[in-house]
């Protein structure tokens, strides 16, 4: 069962899918909050320019990705703040022009061509490398230490913007500190699931644990944990069976939501129950004060 960690490959790849299963549900569930869900696709898209640089100048792809999918970030994060009737059309631009100054940089690489792109387009996480490692794991402790260090302000920040800048907070700051991590994470994510979908990790988690909890804190350590054991596991399965592993951990946890809708109903039920005040029954000597519980 465990032959897999023999594999140096393997070793490589569970640690990798460990990382990101923590980093990016950390920084989705504020995206999900302030309802840019798919603001990790827009940089995915970006991000893949910055990865074509890299082989164009024979470096990191990951972090020439990084710098790329920053600038990037901030710009959409500048743009909705501005609040222009027209800001989606400059955004659509942003998004495809990324996609298209990728695969025009690749053709312009040393010996490069758009098959240099498949696995960061869809993952491959079998194929990181030792470099890759440090890489991931410096930007994975960059991402949780701010999501986690600052997840009052942050959460503050998404629920409100006005209250929190009148409560003193560096709104614009914070924003774009959070547009930042959210490109860090794209760029982590992408050699585990791939550009196209590393939307998907950052978000399913969390509404697939915002149907079962209650409160930010219980509905981040689930989405953490439900993070880390849909990567994991899917990386496991991918050695086992021979398929992707990008798309194994995204349909697993699509999985784990379709569960999590399945309990919604009865667990609120049960919450609505116990909240309910009980009726004193007959020859019942208890205050009907003291019978309603939390």
């Amino acid at each position: 069962m465990f032959e897999l960690l023999d594999y140096p490959f393997m070793q490589r790849a569970l640690l990798a899918a460990l990382l990101i299963g923590v980093a990016a549900p950390a920084v989705g569930i504020y995206l999900v909050q302030r309802r840019q869900a798919l603001m990790g696709d827009g940089i995915g898209h970006v991000a893949l320019t910055g990865v074509a640089l890299g082989f164009l100048f024979e470096s990191s792809p990951v972090w020439t990705a990084v710098a790329v999918s920053a600038l990037g970030a901030v710009g959409m994060e500048l743009l909705r703040a501005s609040g222009r009737a027209r800001g989606d059309i400059a955004l659509a631009m942003l998004f495809y022009g990324g996609m298209a100054g990728g695969v025009m940089i690749i053709n312009l690489a040393p010996g490069g061509s758009t098959a240099n792109l498949t696995s960061y387009l869809w993952g491959s996480v079998t194929t990181v490398s030792p470099d890759d490692i440090t890489a991931i794991t410096l930007l994975s402790a960059f991402v949780v230490l701010v999501a986690l260090g600052l997840r009052r302000q942050l959460f503050a920040v998404c629920q409100d913007e006005e209250f929190a800048r009148v409560t003193g907070l560096p709104v614009r700051a914070l924003n774009l500190l959070l547009a930042v991590t959210a490109a860090a994470t794209v760029t982590v994510a992408m050699r585990v699931v791939g550009l196209l979908l590393v939307s998907a990790l950052m978000v399913i988690p969390v509404v697939a644990a915002q149907q079962v909890t209650r409160g930010f804190a219980t509905t981040l350590a689930a989405a953490l944990t439900i993070g880390v054991l849909v990567s994991v596991s899917g990386t496991a399965t991918s050695y086992y069976q021979d398929v992707p592993p990008g798309a194994t951990i995204v349909l697993l946890a699509i999985g784990v939501f379709v569960l999590a809708a399945l309990l919604a109903v009865p667990l609120a039920r049960l919450r609505a129950r116990r909240a309910r005040p009980a009726t004193p029954g007959a020859g019942s000597d208890r205050d009907p004060a003291l019978a309603a519980r939390p």
